[in-house]
C-alpha cells in the first residue's frame, strides 16, 4: 500500500520541475526535505509541499511509520496551458502560453503495528 499526493497546475514548466524532482527521486522523505530546503529554485518549494503532503497522508491515513517513509515514485507531467495575448505595435496582439505542471509523489514505508481492540466482556454473577 502506498500514499499519494498530487500538486496540480503548478505555475512552472515541466522541464524546470523535472530538474528538481530528479534530485529527490528514491530518497527517504527526511533526506528529500533537507535537499529541497537547500535548493535555490522556485519549484523546490512546490515539490517540498507535495512531499510533505504525501508523508502526512501516509502517516495519518494509511498508518505508516514516519521514520521509514521513502519516495517510491515522483513524476512531473504537463498541465494545462493558459493562452494569453500581449499587445504589441500598431494595435496587434501576439499570443503566448502560461505553462503549468502536475507533480505526483508516491510514498511507501513500513506499517505501524496494529493494536488489538479490546472488547468488553460480560461478567458472570
Amino acid at each position: 500500500m502506498t500514499a499519494i499526493a498530487t500538486l496540480k497546475d503548478a505555475r512552472i514548466t515541466p522541464r524546470k520541475a523535472a530538474e528538481v524532482v530528479s534530485l529527490v527521486r528514491g530518497r527517504t522523505v527526511a533526506d528529500a526535505l533537507v535537499i529541497l530546503e537547500n535548493t535555490p529554485r522556485k519549484v523546490a518549494v512546490m515539490v517540498k509541499q507535495a512531499v510533505q503532503s504525501a508523508a502526512a497522508n501516509a502517516e495519518h491515513n494509511h498508518g505508516f511509520k514516519p521514520d521509514s517513509l521513502y519516495i517510491a515514485e515522483i513524476s512531473v507531467s504537463p498541465g494545462m496551458r493558459m493562452k494569453r495575448f500581449r499587445p504589441v505595435w500598431h494595435g496587434q496582439a501576439h499570443g503566448f502560453e502560461r505553462i503549468t505542471s502536475h507533480i505526483r509523489v508516491v510514498v511507501d514505508g513500513q506499517l505501524r503495528p496494529v493494536k488489538p481492540v479490546k472488547t468488553p466482556t460480560k461478567e458472570k454473577k
